[in-house]
């Protein structure tokens, strides 16, 4: 017993360093945002003092100057809206790839699983010129690009679950009269949550902070997210406002702690779940 609590002690003590260790630089960025650039540089691990001290001013600097609150209004409608279309279309083609089985499922699926191994690179220049010939270089055509790239890996996940979804109930489902959408949304939909939430989050997460689609894809003159706003705070000649990215970095990764801090409960509450309750 002694060394089994020994042990329990141990592995506690290392999860907290580690944990530290993945908080520190998030403190830090916090602390220099209260700061006055000239202390950002010289004394980056201390914390703000009477001398150092800069108030909110930092990030008032970010938001009127660098116009983060477009970039903000930006990235959210583009998150928002790339998750909704990546959820909804690639649960449906999980859910007709794992209840019809054909040559054009299986191939689908394939397609799907094998655009997880490409890597973006290899596409990004023919991207941006295809986006640019077709219009989509804007947050609305953005949208559909993210869902071709998220696709992958939402509908191998969906898929999994699916096949965990007893088949019986979908029938009942069909002989008390609803259609296959009114089933899927109905029946399949609700026993999905789970998929659905972790699936949400790692898109979000992506989205939210990719810079380098964005960059390639959107016409910048008139949209940028925050990735690229925070890339333009730094000026001409190496000129960076070290204060006014610190605040910026801030206001970015607050939304995202957020989200998954409110959604981590339901991740956890149901990863195991199985399809049928009581």
């Amino acid at each position: 017993m002694k060394k089994r609590s020994r042990i329990s002690t141990l592995g506690t003590g290392a999860f907290t360093i580690l944990g530290l260790v993945y908080i520190a630089p998030i403190l830090i960025v916090l602390m220099n945002s209260f700061k006055k650039k000239v202390y950002i540089n010289k004394e980056p691990f201390t914390l703000p003092a009477e001398k150092t001290w800069n108030g909110l001013e930092n990030y008032l600097t970010a938001i009127d100057k660098y116009e983060l609150l477009s970039a903000v209004g930006w990235t959210v409608f583009i998150t928002v809206g790339s998750v909704l279309v990546i959820l909804v279309c690639t649960s449906m083609c999980a859910w007709y790839i794992t209840r019809v089985k054909t040559k054009f499922t299986k191939i689908l699926y394939l397609l799907c699983v094998f655009s997880m191994v490409v890597p973006f690179q290899m596409v990004m220049f023919t991207l941006s010129l295809v986006a640019d010939r077709t219009r989509l270089n804007t947050p609305w055509g953005i949208i559909i690009i993210y869902l071709g790239f998220g696709a992958g890996l939402a509908v191998f996940m969906f898929c999994g679950f699916v096949k965990s979804i007893p088949l019986e109930i979908e029938e009942a489902a069909l002989i008390d009269g609803c259609t296959p959408l009114r089933t899927f949304f109905s029946v399949v939909l609700p026993i999905m949550k789970p998929t659905y939430i972790s699936v949400g989050i790692l898109e979000t997460m992506w989205i939210w902070n990719d810079f380098l689609l964005p960059y390639l894809v959107l016409d910048l003159n008139k949209y940028k997210t925050i990735s690229i706003a925070i890339q333009y705070m730094k000026g001409s000649y190496g000129r960076v406002d070290m204060g006014a990215i610190m605040a910026a970095l801030i206001l970015a990764v607050i939304p995202v702690i957020i989200f998954y801090l409110s959604c981590q409960k339901h991740i956890i509450k149901g990863v195991a779940a199985g399809a049928v309750k009581g």
